[in-house]
């Protein structure tokens, strides 16, 4: 029960008497002594387990916190002293080590200061009788929700009392809505009881851990907070199944001596090739976890040694485009296996994860798993949504952010579960199928069901039914009712894709199909898409080419044209043009093939020619430059790229510089009269922070006929926020016009046109 008030303000008073950030460990330490001098008490499960003290959280919270949130975070360790005094753990140690446990773990995610304080005092309304109105009138409002909402989730059972576990899950669900918090401090608060859950009586140690291994880890992986789904399912597994867990663990000890040679062989053969192409990168080696090793053999994947023998490998890099890199170094290195590449950076999961996924043929035969991905993809794996707060500094980047932006799309849609749920079982295992997300089952119009990936969309589904179907597919129903092709598919839904004759697949899709049928077919009609877009546009090349030399294709005779083409290598015209719109062979070199025996070529320096004409319709072969984002009325320049075609730029971009060593690429340009269509611009405009400026600039904007594409905020001082969005324009001047109109709003302080 909770002590006198009076004396607990009389050690609240001696808190700040003793000063700042000393105040302190004279203090704690006089009050932990006083607890473990209590009569006789239990030794603990685990002697050499490191119990941390009040004085070692703050020293961990003084790292980031401000000394006042310090001193905040102290003041609550002192009510949750006083309101467990004289309770102990089945352990025999105080209770209050509980719950600094459980702040130490918030802490080493560099939680707020809330997070910390309900992590203290998470137990304080539950199992003291201290009502929430005390913690509320000692601390704030947001404290007290947030220790409320982790009080309601200790009473889950799943032996029996279905209908209560039932009901009490479906609080915490409707706790993890309004707060993600609480699912962080409670997820803190079940990972210390499972570090401690070897004093429990053998049926109760089962309970906790099946509750763990069947709700609380699939939920930290939902929540992409990879370091604690390990140890909770590592703990879970040990306590579940304690004599398979020793075997297991037995065969991994002998197993992995034998491993060391060829482990190091791969390793420094990855390694070697890294350091030839000059990568910074970090190659760590990944053994496999008992629980997942386990998962594995009882669903018959294989055997023990089949599933051991398997060598992992991760490799950290600083940028996305280095991933790829890093990709093809692989992929040369050891041969791939066919069908065992994920794309985990294109199409992330649903947690926010995001990698790439390979597996090789390595030396003696061996697979290699191999994992690629940023520093940032590297915390939001193993941090998840706890990576806004551990790592603040890059959760602008779309660290923490996307990882909790995904996070809470998920809580929305067990809102939405919930509201149209018949009752708390039915919800239950709604959320239970829902946190298991290997695949999805739908349905045909004619009822038959379809098995597809966790993630796959309505494109994926029709190419699972023909490919026909998807090829041509324009629109699709999902229950009934009509919805985006790219919406990901849910157990039991009915799906019903809608055709037309003439129709083909969008290079959009391949931004968020699964399957790999989908995306074979879809690349396979966008490589002949290409290939005929290429040689339209080698055409035009070298016939630009030509005129620079006083002639022409049309004056070219056929003969003529034959024997170059034969002489090149080439077995057709449309072969040869189309290497050279992909950028693999110079026009004007294929010009002077062509041209006649003779011709004064001085009449290509004397600038002349015509530039090519660019129509903004050239498809697939014809880039605009994202560093620049060139628009009509530009003056621009075009770059030949192998194996991509033309890329455009504007005259004044940054990255030009690169690329004046190689003349031979560059072409000359210009917009076509008249050109039509829309070109994506960023525009960054800076405001005062108020109320409304976002959707004022937004609607303004969309009232001068413009669409915004993306937009990306920068907080600085809290006074004014920068904007930065990528609209679509038609040309210089209607960009004008969409910046003066911005510009004449009230609080827009600056308004320019970026470029990177």
């Amino acid at each position: 029960m909770l002590a006198p008030k009076s004396r607990f303000r009389c050690r609240r008073k001696r808190l700040f008497i003793c000063g700042k950030r000393v105040f302190a460990y004279d203090l704690i330490a006089g009050v932990d002594d006083d607890m473990r001098g209590m009569a006789n008490p239990a030794p603990l499960h685990n002697d050499d387990a490191p119990r941390y003290l009040i004085s070692d959280l703050m020293d961990l919270l003084e790292s980031y916190l401000e000394p006042e949130q310090v001193r905040e975070v102290y003041r609550a360790y002192l009510f949750g002293a006083e309101a467990h005094e004289g309770q102990h753990r089945i352990s025999g140690e105080p209770y209050i080590f509980h719950p600094i446990e459980v702040a130490r773990i918030l802490a080493g995610m560099h939680m707020d200061a809330s997070s910390i304080i309900a992590g203290i005092l998470h137990d304080v309304i539950e199992d003291t009788g201290t009502p929430k109105d005390a913690v509320v009138a000692e601390f704030n409002e947001e404290i007290g929700e947030l220790v409320d909402g982790v009080s309601k989730l200790t009473q889950i059972k799943f032996e029996s009392q279905a209908e209560a576990q039932a009901e009490n899950f479906r609080k915490m669900m409707l706790a993890m809505v309004k707060d993600l918090r609480v699912i962080l401090v409670k997820l803190a608060d079940r990972l210390h009881n499972m570090r401690t859950l070897g004093v429990m009586r053998a049926d109760k140690r089962r309970r906790i851990a099946r509750e763990t291994l069947e709700i609380y880890a699939p939920i930290a992986n939902r929540l992409g907070m990879n370091q604690i789904r390990l140890e909770l399912e590592e703990l879970g597994f040990a306590a579940m199944y304690p004599m398979r867990y020793r075997v297991l663990s037995e065969a991994v000890r002998r197993a992995r001596g034998n491993r060391k040679e060829v482990l190091n062989k791969i390793e420094t053969a990855i390694q070697q090739r890294l350091d030839q192409e000059n990568l910074h990168c970090r190659l760590l080696s990944r053994e496999k976890h008992l629980y997942s090793l386990y998962k594995k053999i009882r669903s018959r994947v294989g055997s023990f040694n089949e599933i051991y023998d398997v060598y992992a490998f991760r490799v950290v890099v600083d940028s996305v485009d280095t991933c790829y890199r890093v990709l093809g170094m692989m992929h040369n290195l050891y041969k791939p296996v066919p069908g065992k590449f994920k794309d985990y950076i294109a199409i992330p999961k649903a947690n926010g994860y995001q990698s790439l996924h390979t597996v090789l043929f390595g030396p003696y035969g061996v697979p290699i798993e191999v994992q690629i991905r940023t520093d940032d993809m590297d915390r939001v794996a193993e941090s998840g949504i706890a990576a806004h707060w551990l790592y603040k500094s890059n959760s602008d980047k779309g660290g923490g952010n996307n990882a909790q932006t995904r996070a809470r799309e998920w809580l929305r849609e067990l809102l939405e579960m919930q509201r149209h749920a018949g009752n708390s079982l039915e919800f239950l295992e709604n959320v239970k199928i829902d946190l298991f997300p290997d695949e999805v089952y739908v349905f045909t119009p004619a009822g038959d069901i379809l098995e597809l990936p966790r993630g796959a969309t309505a494109v994926d589904f029709a190419y699972a039914v023909h490919t026909d179907v998807g090829n041509t597919c324009i629109a699709a129903k999902v229950d009934r009712r009509l919805a985006p092709l790219r919406t990901p598919l849910l157990n039991g839904q009915k799906v019903e894709v809608i055709t037309a004759t003439g129709a083909h697949p969008n290079p959009a899709w391949l931004n968020f199909v699964s399957t790999a049928k989908a995306r074979s077919n879809i690349r396979h009609y966008l490589k002949n898409l290409q290939q005929d877009e290429a040689i339209e546009l080698g055409q035009r090349m070298t016939d630009k080419a030509l005129h620079s030399l006083n002639t022409s294709l049309d004056a070219i005779a056929d003969e003529e044209l034959e024997r170059v083409m034969t002489e090149s290598g080439f077995k057709s015209r449309e072969a040869m043009y189309a290497d050279i719109g992909l950028g693999n062979r110079t026009a004007m070199l294929m010009a002077r093939r062509l041209a006649p025996a003779g011709e004064d070529e001085q009449v290509a320096a004397s600038g002349d020619s015509q530039p090519l004409a660019i129509r903004g319709t050239e498809g697939m072969v014809v880039h605009f430059a994202r560093c620049c984002r060139p628009i009509p009325g530009d003056k621009i320049v075009g770059f030949i790229s192998s194996g991509r075609g033309l890329v455009i730029h504007t005259e004044s971009c940054k990255n030009l510089g690169e690329l004046r060593s190689r003349p031979d690429k560059w072409i000359d340009v210009e917009w076509q009269p008249g050109i039509e269509g829309e070109f994506p611009a960023e525009i960054r405009v800076d405001v005062t922070n108020q109320k409304g400026v976002l959707a004022t600039i937004a609607a303004e904007i969309s009232e001068t006929g413009s669409n915004i594409e993306n937009v990306s905020i920068e907080e600085r001082d809290g006074l004014d926020t920068a904007l930065n969005f990528t609209v679509t324009v038609k040309n210089r001047q209607h960009l004008a016009k969409v910046m003066r109109c911005i510009r004449q709003l009230p609080n827009v302080m600056r308004i320019s046109r970026s470029k990177h």
